[in-house]
């Protein structure tokens, strides 16, 4: 597994992250929503929300809904767009962080789209990797999502790869029925390593009707740790050798221990944070203090 460990810290591609957590795509924005509530810089890392090409308002509300086993979202990937996060927000970030590492997480609706905007994101210094969201609808396919296809993967992966130099994760959906062979495939194409897992697809209903504006949308929270579980230890078994951020679910340092131990090298957390802001921090430094 290529990672080495002193005082606690994590090098992995090159990169030293001073501990293994770091706050997932989505639940951070690109860190202005937490400035001042949590310090950014006591994490291993932070992803930032999606970027894509252009502009996108996302979906109706209501974006957002509770249930039992966690919560349900369907934000519909808003973001600024390309032009106006490289130059509003990103600067910020990057001067903010000394010690996180920051990664961007990229989204695309054509195969093009993906590499278009990692060019785009190049010229950005303090970047230490690209994060391809491989869960988005193909538009150009009849909205199949890309993970859901091997040869749409290995296109995408390939086609970011021309653009950097820089190290890609390949985000993946635990509702692929072969997730290892999609790593498989990501890896080959280019992919420095594999994140596991994005939400799970649902639906939840209020009275007669959907909870959500959407209606469906992306499962998350305590009832994904033992799908994130399960897709890691698949994805570590297939590729003893490949880099994988490990997420879904994680509340506890000890759910951090299990993924850890499932074969992740780095351990995001999400819906958790959202709840709780200052919990990624209390994790961080609960494995700092731990050596």
């Amino acid at each position: 597994m290529p990672v080495a460990s002193h005082q606690g810290s994590i090098d992995l591609l090159g990169i030293t992250f001073q501990n293994p957590i770091l706050l997932a795509a989505g639940t951070a924005g690109f860190g202005r929503e937490l400035d001042g509530t949590v310090d950014l810089d006591s994490l291993g890392g932070l992803v930032t929300k999606a970027v894509s090409l252009a502009p996108r308002h996302g979906n109706a509300s209501p974006r957002v809904g509770e249930f039992d086993g966690g919560m349900i979202n369907a934000i519909g990937l808003a973001n600024p767009g390309l032009a106006a996060v490289v130059a509003d927000e990103l600067p910020w970030l990057v001067n903010r962080l000394r010690g996180a590492r920051l990664l961007v997480n990229v989204v695309g609706f054509a195969i093009d789209e993906y590499a278009a905007v990692v060019a785009g994101l190049e010229s950005v210094a303090g970047i230490v990797a690209y994060e391809l969201n491989l869960s988005c609808p193909n538009t150009s396919a009849g909205g199949i999502e890309f993970g859901a296809d091997a040869k749409s993967v290995a296109a995408v992966v390939a086609g970011c790869r021309a653009m950097t130099k820089r190290p890609l994760f390949a985000k993946l959906s635990p509702a692929m029925p072969d997730i290892p062979a999609i790593a498989v495939a990501a890896i080959d194409a280019g992919a420095s390593g594999i994140s596991v897992v994005n939400t799970m697809p649902g639906l939840v209903f209020e009275g007669r009707v959907p909870r959500l504006g959407n209606g469906n949308g992306g499962v998350s929270g305590p009832a994904l740790l033992p799908v994130g579980l399960l897709a890691t230890s698949r994805v570590r078994r297939r590729l003893p050798n490949v880099p994988i951020i490990g997420l879904g679910g994680v509340r506890t340092l000890e759910h951090v221990d299990q993924y850890l131990e499932a074969g992740a090298n780095l351990v995001a957390v999400g819906t958790a944070g959202l709840a709780d802001p200052r919990l990624p921090e209390r994790l961080a430094s609960a494995w700092m203090a731990r050596g």
